[in-house]
């Protein structure tokens, strides 16, 4: 244990100081991106072979030439249904099969016709519906077109690497003597000392395959901005990094990680998107490989001066903005999504990755966590005190110390001793309990699951091939090869009743540590040479790891429940399509406000890249927060769509109640409104396993054309409907709301939903804000749905009333939906579920249902109706339900808006409301 002792104290010193950026690499001591990187444009060597063409209904395919080496690769180009390209380069004649990815895509590809409408030994054009790929030949290009534009190139800057499979050189012989030394020719380029071997820290990478990078740099002729490649806490829009480090996609620990940089953290997600004002378009990098990304973008690197010189020379456009991937093996894989809006791009790469599946009710609620909560008693507490303060919350959760000993699917019998009557003791009172269980397996042979995992060779293996041991919180662990579908599957298992008995069928499940985390490897993460499942190396696949692991879970959870209720799952390494499995945070924050302004960029750049269900630790992992942070993080986490508020272990104790009464109630008035708006949370949550739309939406995403909006990251939208923006500096009393631009030139009404006094202007505007206010705003044209009985937890809400809030737009008219089902189980994927469209014309409210379905037999009714934005009061409503008799409502005004109060039509009926003058 002296050795496990050395390492957790560094481990916790780190934790103490921040970051230490000196124990993650730079590209400069990275080989692989020291090569690519080092590649000048405008040269590329390699061409296609014309006479090597072969057209199939759905693709083609090319040879392709290294003029530099004569090295052959085989180039497929396939149109893939929903306005997408899909590029394919490997070797024609590998040494060894090298890397494909394929966990990141939802399941199999469906194609779309092509045609080839010319062709010769200079390029060759394919068409698919309104899009074209022009191949230029020598050197290689692609050119993407959307209906005549060009909206993305690929190889123009000529950046383009491909390290093709070889044997390791012999070492070059001593030449006999001096002279003939001097003579020898040397090398045009000399090698790289990193390419067959290499160092970082004391960690040896032995390399055995030597050099496999490859690069490829895509133009957005279109662009002005380019956005996505998450995880980093940086700005929403990508920085130039043209002379510093590029943006690095490595799923890494990374402890207190550094603002406005782009060191890689705990995800990877390589998707990007440009964006101007004419078109959008994107591209998936599918590739699980360490990945860095240089950004090009000369309207991002000028200044004002630079701005000046062009105009007076006459350079109206500047150069088109470049990102330029580098990966350390695999395949060149990638994606090209056509666009042409930003919704549409961001729909095209949910259809292939996949979306979240709708989440339980109670996920979308409040989550009260910290590392840890003592004992059985301590949760009794917790939970009893949210009641006598009111504050509304629907789970708790247990970190590593609940177990025995760090030894998953166990419990503490001393701390927790009777684990299933506590959690029925929360479920009685509608609440739900989620445990952790991380990555790394105690290495104990009284431990049965070591035990299993060991007899049965379930371990991720060295590079001698013996189980790897590595160091985290059990001190020598071992790492399921969760690339194995036995072992995921073994895995999967230990979830069942049968077999993890002190559980419930119902209990949420976070997986941390998963990138994995490894105290004494490298970047503190696993080895590169160490081998999984097919013999792959873990550099091929360590952006996966975590993604294969929360695969596991999933199967685990669900089978579980017998297929019954959908899963709750939180991750924090994630990977292109993890969506499809789990909710993510943003790791390791800090009580500070810098921390609380990035949990906003962070999770618009997760969102775009298809994880919706994201959010940050509220408050801040690290460190103790000041009052006002702590009601301004609540104000902002209650409109994010993962809500929990996480403390390291040596933080102080910062349930609600133990700050002042004025704080507490400030922090009860944020959580109370989240409750009062969870219909049209989980309304989102629906249309966005349905369409596959971000919840959370940067502002370009619905007004594209507004160049003024672009950049900004520190408001939102929520679907088209609500603009948030989060108070995020201390002290403040007044903050500049933007109000985005239309198409043309108009802008929309903005309600403010706690007066719904309207904003007709455009622009930045100064908002006063006292310490409740956080600036939100329904857009007018816009009907939204709440509840407004706010109860203990989200799941004692189901069967209550509901109000619609409409808000008008010039034109007097508003549309909005509403979904409901049981909030729990799959029964909604057999049409166990109401769909409901709102209109508001012509001064009539009425429904109707979307798909024709009125299966589930909701209980619930309509309680009140807020109109804002009316010109002048009705006398009266008349209510008519399925066609039937006609009966008035009273209808009247409260400060900005009318009121109808109890409507009383249920959910399931056809209804209208006509508003009498």
């Amino acid at each position: 244990m002296r050795l496990f002792s050395v390492i957790l104290i560094g481990v916790l010193l780190t934790l103490a100081w921040g970051v230490d950026k000196n124990n993650f690499k730079r590209c400069d001591q990275s080989s692989f991106c020291r090569r690519c990187r080092k590649i000048q444009p405008g040269n590329s060597p390699y061409s296609l072979v014309f006479s090597s063409l072969k057209t199939y209904k759905t693709y083609v395919t090319l040879d392709m030439k290294n003029n530099n080496n004569g090295h052959e690769f085989l180039l497929k180009l396939e149109a893939v249904k929903g306005d997408k390209f899909h590029v394919e380069v490997n070797e024609k004649q590998p040494l060894h099969p090298r890397y494909r990815v394929e966990d990141g895509l939802k399941g199999p590809l469906e194609f779309e016709s092509i045609s080839v409408v010319e062709k010769n030994d200079q390029h060759i054009l394919i068409k698919y519906g309104a899009h074209k790929a022009d191949l230029i030949m020598n050197p290689f290009r692609i050119d993407f077109y959307n209906t005549d534009k060009l909206v993305v190139s690929m190889n123009a800057k000529g950046l383009m690497n491909f390290e093709h499979l070889r044997k390791k050189p012999e070492p070059a012989e001593e030449p006999e003597n001096q002279e003939n030394a001097e003579n020898e020719e040397k090398p045009k380029d000399e090698a790289d000392p990193g390419e067959w071997e290499e160092n970082f820290k004391g960690h040896h990478d032995s390399k055995p395959l030597g050099p496999e990078a490859v690069a490829m740099d895509f133009t957005f002729p279109e662009a002005s901005v380019l956005f996505g490649i998450p995880e980093h806490a940086d700005s929403f829009s990508l920085k130039p990094t043209v002379g510093d480090e590029p943006y690095r996609l490595y799923n890494l620990d990374v402890f207190e990680y550094e603002l406005n940089s782009g060191m890689a953290l705990y995800g990877s997600v390589p998707v990007i998107y440009g964006h101007g004002q004419e078109r959008s378009a994107g591209v998936y990098w599918q590739n699980a490989a360490e990945t860095w990304v240089d950004i090009h973008n000369t309207n991002s690197e000028k200044n004002v001066m630079s701005t000046i010189v062009d105009f007076v020379a006459g350079n109206s456009k500047s150069e088109a903005p470049v990102a330029h991937f580098m990966s350390e093996s695999g395949i060149l894989d990638a994606f090209i999504l056509m666009g042409p809006t930003p919704t549409e791009a961001f729909k095209q790469y949910t259809d292939l990755t996949g979306t979240a599946p709708l989440p339980q009710m109670f996920a979308i609620g409040y989550h009260q966590c910290r590392w840890n909560y003592n004992d059985e008693q301590d949760i009794a507490m917790v939970h009893a005190k949210f009641d006598e303060y009111d504050i509304p919350f629907d789970t708790i959760w247990l970190d590593i110390e609940y177990t025995d000993g760090k030894r998953y699917f166990t419990w503490d019998q001393h701390k927790f001793p009777h684990p299933v009557e506590m959690v029925k003791n929360l479920t009685a009172k509608g609440r739900h309990l989620t445990i952790i269980i991380d990555p790394h397996i105690k290495r104990d042979s009284g431990y049965f699951f070591h035990n299993e995992c060991t007899d049965k060779g379930l371990y991720v293996k060295n590079k001698e091939g013996q189980d790897y041991d590595g160091w985290c919180w059990p001190g020598s662990s071992s790492y399921l090869d969760v690339f194995n579908p036995e072992v995921r599957r073994i895995y999967a298992d230990q979830y069942l009743l049968e077999n993890f008995k002190e559980q419930t069928e119902d209990m949420g499940l976070w997986n941390d540590m998963n990138e994995p985390s490894v105290f004494n490897g490298p970047e503190i993460t696993m080895l590169k040479d160490n081998r999984h499942f097919g013999g792959w190396e873990h550099r091929d696949v360590h952006n996966l790891y975590g993604q294969m692991m929360i695969k596991g879970s999933f199967d685990g959870l669900t089978r579980r429940a017998h297929g019954k209720l959908r899963p709750f799952i939180l991750t924090r390494a994630h990977f292109s399509g993890t969506q499809r499995y789990a909710a993510v945070w943003t790791g390791d924050n800090m009580a500070e406000w810098g921390h609380l302004e990035h949990s906003i960029k962070m999770c618009l750049s997760l969102s775009v890249a298809g994880i919706s269900f994201c959010g940050a630790d509220v408050g801040g992992f690290f460190g103790n927060p000041e009052a006002e942070l702590f009601e301004r993080w609540y104000q902002a986490g209650s409109f994010q769509p993962f809500f929990r508020s996480h403390a390291h272990i040596d933080t102080k104790r910062r349930e609600p109640w133990l700050y002042p009464e004025n704080t507490r109630l400030i922090i009860r008035d944020a959580i109370r409104k989240r409750y009062s708006y969870l219909p049209f949370w989980y309304t989102m949550f629906y249309e966005h396993e349905r369409n596959g739309l971000p919840i959370m939406r940067p502002v370009l995403a619905h007004y594209p054309t507004d160049k003024d909006s672009f950049a900004i990251d520190y408001e939102y939208l929520l679907s088209d409907k609500l603009l948030v923006r989060p108070v995020m500096t201390k002290g403040a009393t007044k903050v500049d709301v933007y109000f985005p631009v239309k198409k043309d030139k108009e802008g929309d009404i903005w309600y403010d939903i706690d007066d719904y006094s309207p904003y007709k202007s455009t622009g930045s505007v100064s908002v006063s804000v006292n310490s409740y206010k956080t600036p939100v705003y329904q857009r007018g044209g816009t009907i939204i749905p709440k509840k407004e009985r706010v109860r203990r937890a989200a799941t004692l809400m189901h069967n209550d009333p509901f109000t619609l809030v409409v808000c008008l737009d010039k034109n007097q008219a508003a549309k909005g939906t509403l979904y409901i089902d049981d909030e729990k189980s799959y029964d909604y994927r057999h049409g166990d579920y109401l769909y409901t469209q709102f209109d508001f014309k012509d001064n009539v409210l009425s429904n109707k249902f979307i798909d024709n379905n009125k299966k589930y037999k909701t209980k619930t009714w309509l309680e009140r109706v807020v109109l804002a934005g009316l010109t002048k009061t009705p006398k009266s409503a008349t209510l008519r339900v399925n066609d039937g008799s006609a009966e008035t409502l009273e209808i009247y005004r409260l400060g900005n808006t009318h009121i109808i109060r109890k409507p009383g039509v249920n959910m399931v009926d056809s209804w209208s409301i006509t508003l009498n003058y």
